[in-house]
């Protein structure tokens, strides 16, 4: 079967599409592209907050639908695909609320499907969080049950780190022995790209070039490191809701006013691999190699600095198991689109906290595109 999958993180920075085609045990990537959110529409979502209008959500809703449907017909045009042989569209939409803690268990990914399906004519899958929650999981991270699939060893402990917004790990044993483990580290690059973007006017700190020019301070980094969901005990999933610049003003004080920008930045930087490290070292003990996948991958500072910090662990990305950083997340989701139509479990309860493996996501089937009719067939 061939597959779509349609990704937006919490970085916001680009649709990513990937076109897979699944035979057997494996699948291929036949075709990845990014495409760019229109600044008008970033903007609104960063600015969603619990007191938005549910009209704007709405619109919110359709826009991202929208998007979502033009991106996908638009890669399936430049990979030169038959349409018809395509199966599957996998829609993660764009997260703007995730609060996993059980007095809640709510998640929120906006990107109407029915625009998708309607545009591509293509039964599409979406909605993957909501069924997990409902069994009682977190509902994240979706990532490890695809890592497990896909790069899990049979002889070495493995280690998959996705950094996007948010960074979270996949722990992989060899295949005969104990469950996958995975959760949420805490800030990927959100915190980063938030910095930048206020004191820089840039959306990302190019290979980690402005951090390098700083020093963290380790007043600050220690401070930051007090809040309590760095020591929690996995299953644990979190988002921008919690990681955010009004969170780090809050925990940083006094003290952040008075450091110049670039140290602030060398300090998240080093937030952001000393939470990494720390949870490889608390939860993989028998890990022998990481493979880094996300826009992480590219920050080259932030890659140096987890190898030191892992060190005897090897550190690398997942071009060295075959699959382009950017892409592995599309892909992911091709593959819960693919698990829903085959109906396959995708949940892993050890990673969720889910009561048991459940179908991950609801089906849209596309109608055919009515005829036109006469007044005399009327």
């Amino acid at each position: 079967m061939l597959a779509i999958g349609l990704m937006s993180g919490t970085s916001l920075d680009a649709v990513d599409v990937a076109v897979v085609e699944f035979a057997g045990d494996g699948c291929d990537l036949l075709h990845y592209q990014q495409f760019p959110i229109p600044d008008s529409l970033q903007s609104a979502l960063k600015a969603v907050g619990p007191h938005t209008p549910i009209g704007q959500m709405l619109d919110l809703d359709a826009g991202v639908g929208a998007l979502f449907a033009l991106c996908a017909t638009e890669a399936i045009q430049a990979c030169g695909v038959d349409p018809a042989k395509i199966g599957v569209v996998g829609s993660h939409g764009q997260t703007l609320l995730h609060s996993p803690q059980p007095a809640t268990r709510n998640s929120l990914q906006v990107g109407d499907a029915n625009r998708i399906a309607w545009a591509t004519r293509i039964r599409t899958v979406s909605d993957f969080r909501r069924m997990d929650m409902a069994a009682g999981g977190q509902g994240a991270p979706l990532a490890p049950a695809f890592h497990a699939w896909r790069f899990r060893s049979p002889q070495v402990t493995r280690v998959i780190i996705n950094i996007g917004g948010i960074a979270n790990i996949s722990i992989l044993p060899p295949r005969s022995e104990k469950a996958v483990c995975g959760f949420d580290t805490g800030p990927g690059n959100t915190l980063l790209d938030q910095w930048i973007q206020r004191h820089q006017g840039m959306h990302f700190d190019h290979h980690g070039e402005w951090a390098a020019s700083g020093s963290p301070n380790t007043e600050l980094l220690a401070a930051l490191k007090s809040e309590t969901y760095f020591g929690a005990a996995p299953p644990k999933s979190t988002g921008r809701d919690l990681f955010n610049l009004g969170w780090l003003e809050k925990l940083a004080g006094a003290v952040l006013n008075a450091l110049p920008p670039a140290d602030v930045q060398a300090t998240l930087l080093e937030l952001t691999a000393g939470t990494i490290a720390s949870a490889v070292e608390t939860h993989a003990h028998a890990a022998v190699e990481a493979f880094v996948c996300g826009g992480g991958a590219h920050n080259k500072r932030l890659m140096a600095r987890m190898a030191d910090l892992m060190t005897p662990v090897k550190v690398g990305s997942t071009d060295d198991l075959g699959i382009p950083p950017d892409a592995v997340e599309a892909m992911m989701i091709a593959w819960l689109a693919w698990c829903r139509v085959e109906g396959v479990p995708a949940n892993l309860p050890s990673v969720t906290g889910a009561e048991r493996p459940v179908l991950m996501g609801a089906i849209y089937e596309p109608l055919q595109k009515p005829q036109a009719t006469s007044p005399k067939e009327k």
